[in-house]
C-alpha cells in the first residue's frame, strides 16, 4: 500500500509539501538551539532552547481553530499552497539569522531576535496549515489507507527532521558559508510551496461556515465540541500527551549530552538523528501492525514502553557529574553509557511511532466530514497547550529557583507516561482484547479477512452463520466482530468446563434448540440490536466443508 500510495498525486503531493515544510521548521529550530548551545554560549542554555520550543508551539494554541474554520469552509488545497507561499517570506527573516550567526562579534548576539522572530513565524503557518494536511488525507483516501497514510506522513516528517537537525547542526559548526545556507533554505521553500500546487482540490466541507474573528471564543468553541465526545476527547488528550513527551525530551536530552556526557554538536546531531529514525521506524511499524483497520492495541502498550525507556534514561544519566570535556564521537558511541543511551533514544521514539499512528488514524476517523478539518484543530490546540505548558514547566524546573536536573526529569516524566497508559487502557473505546486476538491470528496463523464489510453494510440486525471447522471458529469470529455480537450456544456444551472461560470474555446465549421460548429469546436478542453469531452445523465438520445445516439452527 505503500508503493501505490506514492504514486497517486492524490497523496504523493502532500507527502512532499509535509517533507519540505518540516525541513523547514526543524533546520530553523534546531540552527537556534546549536547557535544558544555552541556560539553565544549562554550559561542559561536549557531555558533559552525550552523557551524557542514554546515560541515555535504558542501561534497553535490561539490559531488552530481559525486555521480549521478557514479549511472547512474552503478548498483545503487552496489554503494550502497560500500558506506556503507565505512561508518563502518567512524563510527570508531565518535567512538573515543565520546570515548573522556566521559574522563576527558582536553579530551572532543579533541572530537570536531575528531566529525568534522566524521560529514564531514559522509557528503560526504550521498552526494554520496542520488542520489542513491531516484534515485533508480522509478526504483522498479510504478509511483502510489512513493508517498507512497517516504513516508515511508521520516518517517524511520525521525524516526531515533527521535532515534538518543535520543540515542545521553542520551550519551551526561553521564549516559552511552563510551564503551557502541561505541559498539551501530558500531552494526548500520554493520546493515546498512547488510541491503544494499539485495538492488536488478538495471540496468545500462545510460551505456556510464563517471564520469567528474573536480567535478565544472560536477555540473553546472548538474545545467543547470535541469533549462532548468522549471518544474524541479522549483521543485528542491521548495526542496531546504524546507531543508533551516529545516536546520535554527534545529539549532535555540535548542539554543532558552536552553537560554530562561533553557531547559535542557532531554526538548531539547523531543522538537526534537517531531519535528521528526511531520515530519513522515506529510509525511504518504501527501501520503494518494496523493493517489497514482502526487498531488501538498498541496505543497503551506503547506508552508503557516510552515509560520504560524514559526511566531508564534517566536512571543512566543521573550518576553522571556534569563535566566540560568534550567526548569524541566514536568513544561516545563505544562507551557502555553512549550506547545504552542511544539505545533509550531510540526505542523512545520507536514507541512514539507505535503510539501516534494508531490514535491518530482513528481520531480522524471519528470525525464527521463536515467538520474535520475543526476537530482536527481542536486536537492542535490541545497539542499546543501541553507543549508550551511543559515548555514552561520544564524551564522553570531547570532554572536556579528550582533546580532540577535533567535525569530527575527525564525519570519524573516516565513515571506519569505509566499514569497515562493506564488512562488509556481505560478510556479509548477499543476491544483490547479482540484488538489481542486479532493480532495473535494474523500473526500465529496469517489471518485473512474479506468482505467484512458487507457484515457493517448488514447493519445491526442480522444473523452470521458460520461454517464450523474448528474449536478456534468461535475467538475468531470475537477477535473480528468484537463484543456487540452474541453467540448462540447449546447449553449442554456451556457446561463443559473448556468452553466455560470463553463465556466470561464473551456474550454468549446458552439455548436449547429444542425449546420454542429459549429460540424465542434469542430472536429477541436480534430485535434489540444485537448481531447473532450461529453455527447451524451443530458440530465440527469432519470432511473439511460445509455440512448438513439442521433445521433447529
Amino acid at each position: 500500500m505503500f508503493q501505490s500510495l506514492m504514486r497517486t498525486r492524490r497523496f504523493a503531493a502532500l507527502f512532499w509539501c509535509q517533507f519540505f515544510s518540516a525541513f523547514n521548521d526543524n533546520f530553523v529550530r534546531n540552527m537556534l538551539a546549536m547557535v544558544i548551545l555552541f556560539k553565544l554560549g549562554e550559561a542559561q542554555a536549557g531555558p533559552l532552547i525550552t523557551i524557542a520550543l514554546g515560541l515555535f508551539i504558542l501561534p497553535s494554541i490561539f490559531l488552530s481553530a481559525p486555521g480549521g474554520e478557514i479549511a472547512d469552509a474552503n478548498d483545503k488545497a487552496l489554503i494550502a499552497r497560500r500558506l506556503k507561499f507565505a512561508e518563502i517570506f518567512v524563510q527570508m527573516i531565518a535567512a538573515a539569522g543565520f546570515w548573522a550567526s556566521a559574522l563576527p562579534d558582536p553579530w551572532p548576539t543579533y541572530s537570536l531576535p531575528l531566529l525568534y522572530t522566524a521560529l514564531f513565524g514559522l509557528g503560526i503557518i504550521s498552526a494554520l496549515f496542520g488542520p489542513i494536511k491531516y484534515g485533508i488525507l480522509p478526504d483522498h483516501l479510504k478509511t483502510s489507507e489512513l493508517p498507512a497514510g497517516n504513516a508515511l506522513i508521520e516518517g517524511a516528517t520525521f525524516l526531515a527532521i533527521l535532515l534538518g537537525i543535520i543540515a542545521g547542526g553542520y551550519a551551526a559548526s561553521g564549516n559552511r558559508s552563510a551564503a551557502g545556507i541561505v541559498a539551501q533554505l530558500m531552494a526548500v521553500a520554493l520546493a515546498c510551496w512547488g510541491a503544494s500546487r499539485f495538492i488536488p482540490s478538495t471540496k468545500v466541507a462545510a460551505p456556510g461556515l464563517r471564520t469567528n474573528p474573536n480567535v478565544i471564543a472560536s477555540t473553546f468553541g472548538l474545545i467543547r465540541e470535541i469533549r462532548g465526545d468522549l471518544k474524541q476527547w479522549t483521543g485528542a488528550l491521548g495526542m496531546s500527551w504524546f507531543w508533551l513527551t516529545g516536546t520535554v525530551t527534545l529539549s532535555l536530552v540535548p542539554v543532558l549530552l552536552k553537560t554530562r556526557l561533553g557531547a559535542g554538536i557532531e554526538i548531539e546531531t547523531a543522538v537526534n538523528a537517531i531519535f528521528a529514525i526511531g520515530i519513522g521506524v515506529g510509525s511504518i511499524l504501527a501501520a503494518r501492525v494496523c493493517h489497514g483497520r482502526i487498531f488501538l492495541l498498541p496505543v497503551p502498550l506503547a506508552a508503557l514502553f516510552m515509560a520504560g525507556f524514559l526511566i531508564d534514561l534517566g536512571l543512566a544519566t543521573s550518576g553522571i557529574a556534569p563535566t566540560a570535556i568534550a567526548t569524541p564521537v566514536w568513544d561516545f558511541f563505544q562507551s557502555a553509557k553512549g550506547m545504552r543511551l542511544t539505545f533509550d533514544v531510540f526505542g523512545l521514539a520507536l514507541a512514539g511511532g507505535l503510539f501516534a499512528v494508531p490514535l491518530f488514524s482513528a481520531y480522524q476517523s471519528w470525525a464527521g466530514e463536515d467538520r474535520r478539518a475543526r476537530a482536527i484543530a481542536a486536537n492542535n490546540v490541545l497539542n499546543g497547550v501541553f507543549m508550551a505548558g511543559a515548555a514552561g514547566v520544564t524551564a522553570l524546573l531547570q532554572s536556579s529557583l528550582v533546580g532540577l536536573s535533567e535525569p530527575v526529569l527525564i525519570t519524573a516524566l516516565g513515571v506519569l507516561n505509566i499514569g497515562a497508559a493506564v488512562l488509556l487502557l481505560r478510556n479509548l473505546p477499543a476491544d483490547f482484547f479482540g484488538d489481542f486476538l486479532n493480532a495473535l491470528f494474523r500473526l500465529l496463523f496469517r489471518l485473512e479477512v474479506k468482505g467484512q464489510e458487507n457484515v457493517a453494510a448488514a447493519g445491526a440486525h442480522c444473523v452470521l452463520a458460520i461454517n464450523h471447522l474448528s474449536f478456534l471458529d468461535a475467538p475468531v469470529m470475537l477477535a473480528l466482530t468484537g463484543k456487540d455480537c452474541v453467540f448462540a450456544i447449546d447449553s449442554g456444551i456451556a457446561q463443559r468446563w473448556w468452553v466455560k472461560p470463553f463465556l466470561k470474555i464473551a456474550r454468549a446465549f446458552p439455548m436449547d434448540p429444542t425449546k420454542p421460548l429459549s429460540t424465542r429469546a434469542l430472536i429477541n436478542e436480534v430485535k434489540g440490536g444485537n448481531k447473532l453469531i450461529i453455527f447451524p452445523e451443530g458440530r465440527i465438520t469432519v470432511t473439511g466443508s460445509l455440512m448438513k445445516v439442521y433445521d433447529g439452527a
